[in-house]
């Protein structure tokens, strides 16, 4: 329908005349922006905290009772609706489109982001909460209840595909989560502009006040417009505070942060605020994660890598002779592209990604073990830590069930399997994961001075000795006195019982998370 309706502007009860469609869109464009702030919040928040189902859960718990707060303040607002929706939707952009910089902000440079972040999701729920209740009272007078009803609501829910669809796919891909935010900050800002003209009324009275909104809500869209130019500069500020140095790279991919900062005459690697590796001791980590595996594999003609995007772990396994495929599963495509072009990843790697040996699949890892009949001597899982559930699945016994089907049978595979002293339950929670498949597994440990004492896992699907070869080439690192002592463990690391990581209970993580916290 798109015939014109009555609107009532004022309490004079002068009104004015606009098309159904018009209104209809707005519901339209404010579920999607709607959507979208509750998707950032919850975004940063696991960003920043980690432990993205929590996080997700609370936020989008909080911001759904504050749309019930805003929908029930609207029966309080008995005038002026059309001059309230606008300066409702004017709050909304404020609000909504600066929460991403605000919460990083908030993050970095003081000690109550959950303070800000809960106020920010309770503030623009309730706003958004009051959006659709007064367009739905100023469309009622044209409208019969079930039309009214109908419509609004299927144009609200279609917004929430919308938005949902476009988070993922297109604004945090393309733009990230700052952006993004602005971005819907603006949309509100125009929603708000439009309605100065299509909910104008026709006495003076209303003529005026929405002139005056309509001055507001220019000077909203000024500000998210400059906002939205310096992004990338207000971005680079309020990150600044979560990393040691000067940021020397920052890239946006469809999965992750992907940050590079300055550490001291080094640099280290951070993937959505985690560190990753630093250039001062990786050497340390990756030589303890390959070396073992590929000493206890009886060859290492073919080597099946799932994770380690940044090109390190494959440097060490060249070190090898005899190697004649290296095959590295990432799903990050962003990643693994900054690993083979970046001047600082490719000096610390040795452009080991430009070895015509080397062939990079960019895939999800469980999607792609499970799919691939190929066998391999070696197999290295350099996966980051379970700090979500869809990091947990790559620990899962669903998972290693996989892994070891591609597995030689006289081969050997590690896992990278976080800290035995920090978070003792998770690594031993991974090593009787392995053990349920049928794995034979050799545990060690080595302290990297960035990470501290940090733990893997050798399996083979039969028990062997501890490995006692290296590769010919000198290493920073190992030699055959260290290798043998990475399998000893003093009674703070030993063993102790855990569930198995199952893909339906996700231990894991649990585990994980609650160890961490306790030191952090």
């Amino acid at each position: 329908m798109t015939g014109p309706w009555s609107i009532p502007g004022a309490p004079d009860g002068g009104e004015a005349r606009a098309p159904t469609a018009a209104l209809l869109t707005m519901v339209l464009v404010i579920a999607t922006a709607g959507l979208v702030y509750e998707l950032v919040m919850a975004a940063v928040a696991s960003y920043v905290l980690g432990d993205s189902v929590t996080q997700f859960s609370i936020v989008i718990g909080v911001y759904l009772s504050a749309l019930g707060l805003g929908a029930y303040a609207s029966r309080f607002v008995e005038r002026r609706l059309a001059l309230t929706f606008v300066d409702v939707e004017l709050a909304t952009a404020l609000v909504g489109g600066l929460s991403a910089p605000a919460l990083f902000f908030a993050f970095g440079f003081t000690g109550a982001f959950r303070l800000v972040l809960y106020s920010i999701v309770v503030t623009v729920g309730a706003l958004v909460g009051l959006e659709l209740p007064l367009l739905i009272r100023i469309l009622e007078r044209e409208l019969s209840f079930k039309e009214l009803i109908a419509r609004a609501l299927t144009f609200d829910y279609a917004g929430a595909l919308v938005g949902s669809l476009a988070f993922s796919l297109l604004l945090v891909p393309h733009l990230g989560l700052v952006h993004t935010s602005i971005a819907c900050g603006l949309l509100n800002g125009i929603v708000a502009l439009a309605s100065t003209w299509l909910l104008a009324g026709r006495t003076g009275t209303q003529r005026r006040s929405m002139a005056r909104a309509r001055v507001r809500a220019v000077l909203v869209l000024l500000v998210l417009l400059v906002f939205f130019f310096e992004g990338g500069r207000l971005r680079k500020v309020s990150e600044s505070a979560m990393y040691p140095g000067p940021m020397l790279l920052a890239e946006q991919s469809p999965y992750q942060r992907i940050v590079v900062a300055r550490r001291g005459a080094g640099f280290q690697l951070f993937l959505n605020g985690n560190l990753q590796f630093s250039s001062a001791d990786e050497f340390r980590y990756h030589e303890a994660l390959v070396h073992p595996a590929m000493a206890a594999a009886r060859e290492h003609r073919r080597v099946l890598v799932g994770g380690g995007g940044d090109g390190l772990a494959v440097r060490e396994i060249l070190e090898w002779p005899g190697v004649q495929s290296v095959t590295l599963v990432d799903l990050d495509r962003r990643m693994t592209s900054l690993a083979r072009h970046s001047p600082l990843l490719t000096g610390q790697n040795h452009r080991s990604f430009s070895d015509p040996r080397v062939h990079i699949v960019n895939a999800d890892a469980l999607v792609w073990f499970g799919t691939s009949r190929d066998k391999f001597d070696v197999v290295l899982l350099d996966f980051p830590d379970p700090t979500n559930y869809s990091l947990g699945k790559l620990y899962s016994r669903r998972f290693y069930k996989l892994a070891a089907a591609r597995l030689a049978s006289d081969g050997a595979m590690v896992v990278q399997s976080t800290s035995p002293m920090f978070a003792r339950d998770a690594f031993w929670c991974v090593t009787h994961t392995l053990q349920s498949v049928g794995l034979s597994t050799l545990p060690y440990h080595v302290f990297v001075p960035s990470f501290g004492e940090w733990g893997y896992v050798l399996a083979r699907h039969h028990a062997g000795p501890q490995p006692t070869r290296l590769p010919p080439a000198p290493l920073r690192y190992l030699d055959r006195d260290t290798l043998r002592a990475l399998f000893d463990f003093p009674p703070d690391m030993s063993e102790r019982p855990t569930r198995l990581n199952r893909l339906d209970n996700q231990a894991l993580v649990a585990y994980y998370l609650g160890a961490w916290a306790r030191w952090n």
